[in-house]
């Protein structure tokens, strides 16, 4: 749609909304970051389902009912935001979700899923700002510290009205069809089996990784790949064509169970700005047998001076 549009516009203030939770920043040229993958403890487990309860609190609570309260009691003042629409600090926060509320007062933020690790917490999401329309889907990636919200990423894209595999962006097709992560002693190995996969495809650009770490009966959600090994091999083996020198730089990685993200910096010329890539996947068995994403391009300009990485 045209970027001056009504609808436009209001997504864009929402999506900026959204975007207004996050604090400390992150040291510049540091390593990718990674949470611990070490095995997690009940006081662990704990604390993990205290961080995805807050973060789901706190989305609902302030885009679904413009709840201004519960950014002073989970968010930090000091956050650093990486949404290139929103300045930084909490009260920016609050001033857009009573505006958004009172324009869109029947905005939904539809979690589909939540997982976390370490002092990280991902959230997937379709926000529809009015009912009836496929609105977005959105990852948003919050830090933790002291208990309380310390620092946000997201990437966000319009819901097609089609999908080249008829899967939707957000439901689970494999077995067994639930939305929860599965049990917590599968993240490590599940983590490194995704971040070697990774690596292999979409950093040394090898479509052999494809029949190494994917199973047959693999699900896509992306709407522009169809379905199955053969849809990833014939899709990217596409894009690699089509842009020879792509290099894609994974930020972090996020795992809970059968669930591992990569939010990473996909460029596909060297001089470009790029763009910002959640892939999550699902993995059962030793195999990679589903994938979600959510893509957006890094624009020229930012409201903050933190990037979007």
């Amino acid at each position: 749609m045209p970027p001056t549009s009504p609808v436009r516009r209001a997504l864009v203030a929402f999506a900026a909304s959204a975007a207004v939770l996050g604090a400390a920043a992150v040291p510049a040229a540091a390593a990718p970051h990674s949470a611990s993958a070490g095995p997690v403890g009940h006081g662990d487990s704990a604390r993990l389902g205290y961080q995805k309860a807050v973060a789901a609190r706190v989305l609902k609570g302030v885009f679904e009912r413009g709840d201004t309260a519960v950014v002073d009691r989970f968010v930090r003042p000091d956050y650093i935001q990486h949404n290139p629409l929103a300045p930084d600090g909490a009260q920016t926060l609050k001033s857009l979700a009573v505006s958004v509320h009172q324009q869109f007062p029947d905005a939904e933020y539809g979690i589909k899923r939540v997982i976390s690790e370490g002092d990280l917490v991902l959230v997937h999401s379709n926000v529809v700002l009015t009912p009836g329309t496929p609105g977005s889907a959105v990852f948003d990636i919050f830090r933790f510290q002291g208990g309380e919200i310390a620092e946000h990423w997201d990437v966000g894209q319009s819901v097609p009205d089609k999908s080249v595999n008829g899967n939707n962006m957000f439901s689970t097709v494999s077995w067994p069809r639930t939305e929860q992560p599965g049990p917590g002693f599968l993240t490590a190995c599940n983590k490194k089996l995704v971040t070697a996969a990774f690596d292999q495809l979409l950093v040394q650009k090898d479509l052999s990784a494809i029949d190494r770490y994917w199973g047959p009966e693999y699900d896509q959600h992306n709407p522009n790949i169809a379905d199955g090994v053969a849809g990833v091999k014939s899709g990217l083996g596409a894009y690699f064509k089509q842009f020879p020198q792509l290099t894609v730089t994974p930020k972090r990685v996020i795992a809970e169970g059968d669930l591992v993200a990569v939010h990473s910096h996909y460029v596909s010329a060297p001089g470009e700005r790029g763009q910002a890539v959640v892939d999550l996947f699902r993995v059962r068995a030793g195999r990679i047998v589903e994938h979600w994403d959510v893509i957006q391009d890094v624009p020229a300009a930012s409201a903050n001076d933190n990037g979007m990485f």
